[in-house]
């Protein structure tokens, strides 16, 4: 059963009284893989929403996204603050699969409005909280003598530079794939040198990385670990 076939199947078997539905995700571009699933975002007029449910579907397995209009909109505010909304774009860049009263095309062009305009600015504070890990992480990879502390280390390094890249280009953020993919964009070339950077890291040699890790810190005012300070919390 085909992609658009198939999420327009388990929509009607699970929820046939839905207001809208959207395929989105891998499968509805160009990067489908053969372990691509079916992101679906489900409008419904009331409970059981909002929830999210993991399921299968003949060949397909399947993350449906379930909302009423307004938990569509609180969920989006509360991810717009985080600079991520998953569920924004699958509505911006997915398939609206059917739209029984308007609602599907109003929220996608919402959603397609609001992706275009980006994400809300990162606070000063935010910047330097980053700077500050990062600096701690190049520090622990510079005193490291262990291959499988090293692995961690750099890992972990390699992908909070990459959001720290994402966050001073003004992108919105993703996790896993789409971190990679976000960079494309923001910093074409970065993840290919951090790539290159973690393998030479992993086989010993550190230099490589640091200095790309460095060349991201330094649009933000480099290393920064003496005169960090914040209060905590009562």
């Amino acid at each position: 059963m085909e992609a658009i076939e198939a999420a327009r199947a388990v929509v009607d078997e699970q929820h046939s009284e839905a207001r809208a539905a959207f395929l989105g995700g891998s499968v509805v571009t160009g990067r489908r893989t053969v372990t691509s699933d079916l992101d679906i975002v489900v409008l419904v007029y009331g409970a059981p929403a909002p929830y999210r449910a993991s399921l299968q579907y003949a060949d397909w397995p399947v993350e449906m996204f379930v909302h009423t209009e307004a938990t569509w909109h609180a969920y989006v505010e509360r991810e717009l603050r985080k600079r991520r909304s998953p569920l924004l774009w699958m509505c911006a860049d997915g398939l609206l699969l059917f739209d029984t009263d308007g609602l599907g095309a109003r929220l996608a062009a919402q959603a397609r409005k609001l992706t275009a305009a980006g994400p809300p600015p990162v606070p000063s504070e935010e910047i330097d909280d980053r700077r500050y890990a990062i600096t701690d992480l190049l520090d622990d990879l510079a005193g490291s003598n262990d291959q499988s502390e090293r692995l961690f280390i750099a890992t972990e390094l390699v992908r909070r530079t990459g959001e720290l890249a994402l966050a001073v280009g003004g992108s919105w953020g993703g996790g896993g794939k789409w971190l990679a993919r976000r960079l494309e964009t923001t910093a074409p070339g970065l993840s290919t040198r951090l790539h290159h950077g973690l393998q030479e890291a992993l086989a010993g040699r550190v230099e490589t990385l640091v200095a790309v890790v460095d060349e991201v810190l330094g649009q933000t005012g480099g290393r920064l670990w003496v005169g960090y300070k914040r209060a905590g919390t009562p």
